[in-house]
């Protein structure tokens, strides 16, 4: 499980630009609070060795799954989420994560990270409030 601002990254596939290079279906971890988006550890080495041959190639575009098999089972069997829930229950989800967190914060004291949290907390409670209202 991948971590960022507090709140767990999702699992997904997308598109990177690497150079000139758009590599397609790349393993992802987005970041719902901060839209950080990073390819998916277990196949970074992957990706980069994929996208520096391509781009050496001077390919426009490639698709990562047709180099790489590994299932996407196997890949996001650690996300907490992946794209494909709905949006609403992945941000409640957010939230329930990061009043845990918020909880263990003002147990030891950290003030600093429960500001943070705080911080998230109001960021995911408006984008959650956008998302009913849809």
């Amino acid at each position: 499980m991948s971590f960022c601002c507090g709140a767990s990254m999702v699992g997904t596939k997308g598109t990177l630009k690497h150079y000139r290079t758009q590599v397609h279906n790349v393993p992802l971890l987005l970041c719902p609070v901060c839209h950080r988006v990073e390819v998916h550890y277990k196949v970074e080495n992957e990706y980069e060795i994929l996208a520096e041959y391509a781009h050496a190639d001077g390919a426009t575009e490639i698709d990562f799954s047709d180099f790489v098999t590994e299932d996407d089972e196997s890949i996001f069997v650690n996300c907490v989420n992946d794209e494909r829930e709905d949006p609403l229950d992945i941000v409640k989800r957010q939230i329930d994560s990061s009043l845990d967190l918020l909880m263990v914060a003002k147990h030891i004291g950290d003030e600093k990270w429960e500001s943070e949290l705080k911080l998230r907390l109001a960021f995911m409670s408006r984008r959650k409030t956008r998302l009913q209202h849809r």
